[in-house]
């Protein structure tokens, strides 16, 4: 019943929250209309009235110039046979202009207005349908609020027809510099814009579902799995008894994702998950729980509750006994965080789009769902581990393995701050080397040749243990072969990156031909180059660099927001970037930015600003990129995909993380054959 009143509750708190606005529909207001120029020309006037103190940029504000600031408003309308537009999008009043420290601005206060001149073609009443998007700022800081839409009525003209008013649509776009008009072909692929209609809540739980259920696939996650089961064996002793408590997990893991992790993505933004995963202190707290957890299962100690919290608990069994279960459950969340961030992120971002804290609270309900489901199904049938023995030697040596386990693991979360703030002090090759050791020690073990302080003697190995100690000693040959440069694609997003090693493996393969043609242009620039996947794939991670070089070379630039902890990135880059088919496309055809998004490295203190998008201060590498994902991808999700040309056009749509070898290969194939048909 508690937990019942706890859900209600929730959900209640939480359909109040999505009533209040996201924080800039109060600081503007937009109103449009048609103002009549004579019977065949008139203006689109946008007028925006802003609350006191806030102020909006003029279109003819250049954010490429260096002392400029500030996104400029711009407009995107296509014509039709009813009407064509004419020239570009026009400041309807003049701009006031401020220099100052932080450089050039162009902008209005209290009222902006914009005017879009259009000749009519029809005499009949009409509708215009067009889109808009515009930054606004106050003394605090910017909000860029997603693109907009809106409509114009038109009425009352009687144009003078003529054969050729008709003409091919055109599109205008006032985008970054000034409106450009040019003739629509048939488009390749564009990127597409925010959309009014969101999906229904069914669609968002669905997603949210099936989210989960690759969530539950990840190193991070797979891996608690046995150990849930382990946790119930000792806990039921009925069925009855066993079910409910299973439930009550179940309950418990949905309770937690959809409580604690919405409120946790509302009050830092959308980066506050990535930065948990890469801050260094909860991944050295994380680290030193699984080292501590390990000594205990190896029999150096054991963990115990103050004898004065037993006595309670016993007064207390059935309340004691729940709030063992929900605290196991709170420990899956906060060891999985570096595999569920990005995807709470997202929904976090989709809240921000689309007006409402409902929408990602259904799709956080869906993924937890798909979370809890499989761990109370284990934790309900846990019979083949309670017809074992009640005690004797088995369970010390699983504990012993569980152990070892543990101990593998935490090298994970050690490894993440390492990455992320690059102390390069545990390299690939001590990684896997550890991992050797350990999992060597575990096939040893359970042959029974190694003896920890309570075990029993292994008069008799059973084929199960046998069977076990096989795969660890296989698993160890297996690892020994990374330590010599192989891939390891088993263990590919839970150890560091082939190029994080001593010296890129060059020991063993002499440096792998990277395809990049030697010239000056390359001269320029390979010293902004890193080496990626086996090391013959060279990637900038700076975009400006990427652009200019990706401009003097005449090739097209794949965006790829990875992250430094994201284990779906890893494998990208050593399975299908590494691919006979994926490889020469990128070595020679296109230019690869890859951005990490939980970079820890400090930006200079002029760089240092507040961001609306991700809720806080820009203040790391990692702030910056993951910034730019949201506001130009609406979404913060790693690996993601875009083709873009070298003034920052997009060439193709998004996409994630994509194993299957050939759908990756359309993908690049089709930005390219964009990128040339502009030519």
């Amino acid at each position: 019943m508690k937990s019942l009143f706890l859900f209600l509750t929730f959900f209640l708190t939480i359909t109040t929250i999505s009533s209040q606005p996201l924080g800039w529909q109060d600081k503007i207001k937009w109103s449009f209309k048609i103002e009549k120029i004579d019977d065949s020309h008139a203006n689109i006037v946008a007028t925006a009235k802003l609350l006191e103190g806030w102020h909006i940029f003029s279109v003819n504000h250049d954010p490429e110039k260096a002392d400029y600031t500030g996104v400029p408003t711009t407009f995107s309308i296509q014509s039709n046979k009813d009407f064509k537009v004419i020239g570009k999008l026009k400041d309807g009043k003049k701009a006031k202009v401020l220099k100052d420290d932080l450089g050039t601005q162009l902008y209005f206060e209290g009222t902006g207005v914009f005017k879009q001149e259009i000749e009519v073609l029809s005499e009949k009443t009409f509708k215009i349908p067009f889109s808009y998007s515009f930054q606004i700022c106050d003394d605090a800081g910017c909000i860029f609020p997603p693109e907009q839409d809106a409509t114009v009525e038109v009425s009352g003209f009687k144009p003078v027809v003529t054969e050729n008013s008709s003409s091919a649509d055109t599109v205008v776009e006032n985008e970054d510099k000034s409106t450009k008009v040019e003739t629509v072909a048939e488009p390749i692929e564009e990127k597409p814009a925010d959309p009014v209609k969101k999906d229904s809540n069914m669609v968002i739980f669905i997603a949210g579902f099936l989210a989960g259920l690759v969530a539950l696939l990840t190193p991070c996650m797979f891996p608690m799995i046995p150990m849930t089961v382990t946790f119930f064996t000792k806990q039921s002793k009925t069925r009855s008894e066993g079910i409910f408590k299973a439930l009550i997990y179940g309950a418990s893991i949905v309770l937690i994702y959809v409580t604690f992790g919405l409120i946790f993505t509302a009050a830092t933004g959308p980066l506050g998950l990535n930065d948990l995963s890469t801050n260094v202190w909860m991944n050295l707290v994380f680290f030193s729980i699984f080292v501590l957890f390990a000594f205990s299962f190896l029999g150096a100690f054991e963990i115990q509750l103050p004898s004065s919290w037993v006595n309670k608990m016993d007064q207390q069994a059935d309340r004691g006994g729940l709030l063992g279960i929900f605290f196991m459950a709170f420990t899956l969340g906060l060891v999985s965080f570096s595999c569920t961030g990005p995807i709470i992120g997202s929904l976090l971002v989709e809240a921000a789009t689309s007006g409402s804290y409902l929408t990602p609270a259904i799709g956080m309900t869906g993924f937890s769902l798909a979370l809890a489901i499989p761990f109370t199904l284990f934790a309900i049938f846990p019979g083949w581990l309670n017809s074992l023995p009640q005690s004797g030697g088995w369970l010390n040596s699983v504990k012993v393995v569980l152990g070892l386990l543990e101990l593998a693991l935490a090298l994970k979360f050690l490894s993440a701050v390492d990455l992320a703030y690059h102390w390069n002090l545990l390299s690939r090759e001590w990684f896997v080397a550890i991992w050797f050791v350990l999992f060597l020690i575990m096939g040893i073990y359970l042959l029974g040749k190694i003896r920890f302080a309570h075990d029993s003697p292994v008069e008799k190995l059973s084929v199960p243990r046998f069977m076990f100690a096989l795969f660890a000693l296989t698993f160890a040959v297996y690892l020994y072969q990374g330590m010599l440069g192989a891939p390891l694609k088993l263990i590919d997003g839970i150890a560091p990156p082939r190029t994080h090693s001593e010296d890129n493996f060059r020991f063993v393969n002499g440096g792998l031909e990277t395809g990049i043609a030697k010239d000056s242009i390359t001269d320029r620039f390979i010293a902004e180059m890193h080496p990626v996947g086996d090391g013959s794939i060279l990637v900038f991670h700076d975009l400006a660099v990427a652009k200019e070089y990706a401009k003097a070379k005449n090739l097209p630039i794949l965006l790829d927001f990875t992250g430094h902890a994201c284990q779906n990135c890893r494998k990208m880059e050593s399975t299908v970037w590494t691919s006979s088919e994926i490889r020469p496309i990128l070595q020679t055809k296109l230019v690869i930015a890859s951005l990490y998004c939980d970079d820890k490295t400090p930006l200079p203190a002029g760089e240092v600003r507040y961001s609306e998008a991700i809720g806080g201060k820009i203040k790391t590498v990692g702030n910056k990129w993951a910034e730019y994902q949201i506001v130009e991808y609406k979404s913060f999700q790693q690996p993601l995909y875009v083709m873009i040309d070298a003034e920052g056009n997009d060439l193709t749509k998004g996409i994630a993380y994509t194993p299957n070898i050939q759908e990756y290969k359309n993908f690049l194939t089709k930005g390219i054959k964009a990128f040339q048909s502009k030519k």
